[in-house]
Parts: structure tokens; sequence; C-alpha cells
């Protein structure tokens, strides 16, 4: 059996100093605490610094334990900054595919929509922001569920024929997601609706939201009922901007 991981184990040890409440800390002070080498220690701090779990005090150099850290354990993911992060390339897959693009992320009560851009044609639409969808039978859904750890599928209620609702078959439809990277439906939840999502990743590659378009089956769809090759390109390269755009931000 694989031992413990030292870089691991010294940066939880430098968390929990921090978490002392003591006050904030140079790199000589947690070196001095750790009996760390100062450069060991200078790293550790700069890694998570750039993850978001210590924050530094732009007058003195000290650091402290940043926001990350009170995520933890909670479904707290901040949607304004996610919202301005990908609203562009949103705005930009909507007007290069001609469909809506929602993005969507997982809450307690479900896979909920947090951003919404119309279809670029002028026709009558209805904002989906705030809308619950079901995990099983989108695109959006079924990306979040292949990257939650150690989800539990329950019951899959049927919306169209083409609905998965056998657990074994759904386990490898969510299978085939994390292979794949991304995750297609084709009359799943609504009769004559397609769609594709892919994951939004933050730093370290924790999947944060999913990001995908949805049409009509005739425009994302070839003549075997399967999701377009340059529909499903376009929607992962928006997805990975959103990353792109989001580690920057650190």
């Amino acid at each position: 059996m694989p031992g413990p991981i030292q870089s691991i184990e010294r940066a939880v040890a430098v968390l929990r100093l921090l978490a002392r409440g003591s006050g904030p800390m140079g790199v000589g002070d947690v070196a001095t605490a750790l009996d760390l080498a100062k450069p060991t220690a200078h790293g550790i701090l700069r890694t998570l610094l750039g993850t978001g779990f210590v924050d530094q005090d732009p007058a003195t150099g000290r650091y402290l334990l940043g926001p990350a850290v009170h995520e933890l354990g909670s479904d707290h993911l901040d949607i304004n900054e996610l919202r301005s992060r990908a609203i562009h390339r949103a705005d930009a897959l909507a007007a290069r595919t001609g469909e809506s693009v929602r993005m969507a992320v997982s809450r307690p009560a479900g896979v909920t929509v947090v951003h919404h851009v119309f279809r670029p044609d002028n026709s009558e639409q209805v904002l989906a922001v705030g809308e619950v969808v079901p995990a099983h039978a989108t695109a959006l859904g079924k990306v979040l569920l292949a990257y939650e750890p150690a989800t539990e599928l329950g019951p899959a209620p049927a919306f169209t024929h083409r609905t998965i609702t056998e657990r074994t078959a759904l386990t490898r439809a969510i299978a085939e997601v994390r292979r794949t990277g991304w995750a297609g439906e084709v009359e799943e939840y609504r009769p004559g609706e397609a769609g594709v999502a892919a994951p939004i990743r933050a730093s370290g590659g924790l999947v944060v939201a999913a990001i995908g378009i949805s049409g009509p089956v005739d425009r994302l769809c070839d003549s075997h009922l399967q999701p377009l090759d340059t529909v499903v390109g376009q929607v992962r390269a928006a997805a990975q901007a959103v990353h792109r755009d989001l580690t920057a931000a650190r």
C-alpha cells in the first residue's frame, strides 16, 4: 500500500497552523513552526495562495486562511464570479451555434440553471435561470452526475420514451461521460430536443459547473441521432475557455 504523500501532509499542517487564529504569519514563522526549510514553506504557501486556501496581506506580505477554506463541506460556489467569467464565452457559443446556451451547477434541490443565453434568432423564449432540470435526462445533469463524488443514482423517472431510467444503463452512460469529457441528450427530456454539455473545471481540475447548448434534434444531430462532432467540439472548447478564465483569475 502506498505511503502518505509528504507534500500534502505539509500543506495540511500549514492550514492547521494558520487556523489556530494567532494572526497572519510570515514565511519564516511558518517554516520555524513546522520545522521546514524556508523555500519549502514558501512554495507551499504560494501553491495554497493560488488555489484560494490562503490569502496574503498586501501590506505585510504575511499569510492567513483564504476564502476557499470556508467553502469546504458546503455547496458554496460564487455564482456571480462564475457567470462573470463565463458570460462572453456563453454569448460566443450561442452566436457560433445559433442555439440557446445554459450553464448549471449542482445544488441540494438538484441541477440548477444559473445562466441562460437565448438563441440569437429573436424567437420567443423563456428565461431558464433558476430552473431545476433532471440530472439523468439532460446533458447538463449527466455532466454534473459524472463528476460528483460517490454518486448514488436514485429513482429515474421517464420524461419520454428515450429517457434512460434503468440504473445499470444510466451508470454506463455516466461512465461514458467521464471517458469522453462531454454528455449528450437526444429527446430524453423533451420530444424533438437535443443537447450537448461539457464540464467547467476550476483550479486543480475540480468540476464546478456544466455548460451546454440545446436545440432541435435535426440541427444538433446526424442521421443516426448522434450529436454532431462540430457541435461537441464547440461546446467543449467553450468549457475549456471558461476554465482558463477561472484559473487565470486566481
